[in-house]
C-alpha cells in the first residue's frame, strides 16, 4: 500500500503536515509494507531537502498513490478520482461552503475518511490539534491583555519557534493579579491548562475563583455542569443534557462576573444553548476584557465572536452596547481573539505531535486489516456513496 503526503493547498498556506521525515523514517522501520511519497511543497514546515535527506521520495506527482493524506480540506480541482483520502473535510456538520467538495469526492468515486471522525468503539475521538489550540490560545489571550492595557507586547506567536519559546517568552511577564477561567477538559481545555501551569499561574477551585480575591494570577477550569443548569434547576445529568439541551441555560454569568480572561476550549455542539450570551456581557457587572475563543464557532458559543481572524491579524474588539465589532482600543471594547486555525502557529510542535497520535492510533488499521473498526468508523464515503453511518449527511449534499 502506497501513501502519499499531500501538500496544504488553502490560502493563506498551512504549514503543517501529518508526518515530519523523523516520523516516516520510524515508520518505515516499523513496517516494511509502508511505501510513501511526499509531495513537494514550499510552505511546509518540513523542507523537500529534508525529506530527501531521510531517503524519502518527494514528487509532484501522486497518482501512483493509493491513500492520500493531508491536514486542511482539498481543493475540487485538485482531487483525483478512484483514490482515498484523508483529511479535515469539515463537512460532519453540514458546512455550507464545503457542500461542494463532498459533491464531488462522490462524483468521483473517492473514499473519504476524516481526521475528525477517527474515533474507538466509545465514540472518543483519537487524533487531533486539539492540544497545540490550547497552548497558542492561552499566549494570544495573554498577548491580547498586554496590548489592550498598555501593559506588555509580546510577538505574534506565529513568529516563535514553538510552545517552548511561546512558554519563555510568557514568563518573562509580571502580570497583575487576573483571574483567567477555561472552559472545557476536553484536548483544547488540557493544553490551555498545561500552558497556564508552564509559566506558574495558580490553579484554584471554581468555589475559590468565586469568593476569594487573590494577590497573584489564579485560573479555574470548568467542565459542562459548571457552566449549564437545566431551567427547572433538577441536578445535572451529562446524558439528560445531550438528550434534552433545550431543556438547560448558561449558568456562566457568576464567572463572567469575576474573571478577566476567558479562555474558551469547550466543545459546542449544534442546539445546545450558547455559553456566554450578550446579556452577560453588557452586563454591568461583567469583568471580562478578553475572550480568547479558540473554537472560533461563529456566532456560536460565545456571543462575540462575530467573525473568525486570522494569524496575522488575531484580535478585534467587540461592543457588547451595540453587539458590534470596533477598535481594539475602544474604551468599552472587549477583545477577542478567534483565529480558526491556531495550531497553524507552531507548525512543527503541531506536526510532530500529530503524527505520534496517527502512528499510534491509526496507522496500525492499515496493515492489521481494521481489526478494531477504526477505518470503518471514520469512512464517510465508499465508491461513490455515504457510508450508513454517514447518511444523514444525505438531505445537505442535495
Amino acid at each position: 500500500m502506497k501513501f502519499g503526503i499531500l501538500k496544504e493547498r488553502k490560502n493563506p498556506p498551512d504549514r503543517r503536515v501529518v508526518f515530519s521525515p523523523d516520523a516516516i523514517v520510524k515508520i518505515k522501520l516499523e513496517y516494511p509494507d509502508f511505501s510513501v511519497i511526499v509531495e513537494s511543497s514550499e510552505d511546509r514546515i518540513f523542507k523537500d531537502q529534508e525529506y530527501q535527506f531521510a531517503g524519502i521520495e518527494v514528487s509532484n506527482d501522486m497518482s501512483d498513490c493509493d491513500v492520500l493524506i493531508g491536514i486542511k480540506e482539498m481543493p475540487v480541482e485538485n482531487l483525483i478520482a478512484n483514490k482515498s483520502y484523508i483529511f479535515f473535510s469539515h463537512t460532519i456538520k453540514q458546512q455550507p461552503h464545503n457542500r461542494g467538495l463532498i459533491q464531488a469526492i462522490l462524483q468521483n468515486n473517492i473514499d473519504l475518511f476524516d481526521h475528525e471522525t477517527f474515533v474507538d468503539k466509545n465514540n472518543r475521538r483519537l487524533i487531533g490539534f486539539g492540544r497545540y489550540a490550547g497552548y497558542v490560545g492561552v499566549y494570544n489571550g495573554i498577548r491580547a491583555f498586554g496590548l489592550k492595557f498598555g501593559l506588555f507586547k509580546l510577538p505574534l506567536a506565529g513568529t516563535l519557534n514553538g510552545k517552548e519559546e511561546l512558554i519563555r517568552h510568557l514568563k518573562r511577564l509580571v502580570l497583575p493579579p487576573l483571574k483567567l477561567v477555561i472552559t472545557g477538559k476536553g484536548k483544547v481545555g488540557k493544553g490551555a491548562k498545561e500552558m497556564l501551569d508552564a509559566i506558574k499561574i495558580k490553579e484554584v477551585s471554581g468555589e475559590n475563583f468565586l469568593t476569594k480575591k487573590y494577590s497573584q494570577s489564579v485560573y479555574t477550569q470548568l467542565g459542562v455542569a459548571d457552566y449549564y443548569k437545566r431551567k427547572d434547576n433538577q441536578p445535572f445529568y451529562f446524558d439528560d443534557f445531550k438528550a434534552n439541551s433545550q431543556e438547560y441555560e448558561s449558568s456562566f454569568e457568576v464567572y463572567s462576573n469575576v474573571s478577566e480572561i476567558l479562555i474558551a476550549g469547550h466543545f459546542h455542539a449544534p442546539g445546545s444553548p450558547k455559553i456566554v450570551t450578550r446579556k452577560m456581557l453588557q452586563s454591568k457587572d461583567c469583568r471580562i476584557k478578553v475572550i480568547a475563543d479558540i473554537a472560533c464557532d461563529i456566532e456560536g458559543a460565545i456571543a462575540s465572536t462575530l467573525r473568525s481572524t486570522t494569524i496575522e491579524e488575531p484580535l478585534y474588539g467587540y461592543l457588547p452596547s451595540e453587539h458590534k465589532e470596533v477598535d481594539v482600543f475602544h474604551p468599552a471594547a472587549i477583545v477577542v481573539m478567534a483565529v480558526g486555525n491556531l495550531p497553524s502557529e507552531i507548525p512543527r510542535d503541531a506536526s510532530i505531535g500529530f503524527g505520534q497520535m496517527f502512528s499510534e492510533y491509526i496507522l496500525p488499521a492499515f496493515f492489521n486489516e481494521d481489526k478494531d473498526g477504526i477505518l470503518q468508523r471514520s469512512q464517510i464515503t465508499s465508491k461513490g456513496k455515504l457510508t450508513p453511518r454517514f447518511n444523514y449527511l444525505q438531505d445537505y449534499i442535495q
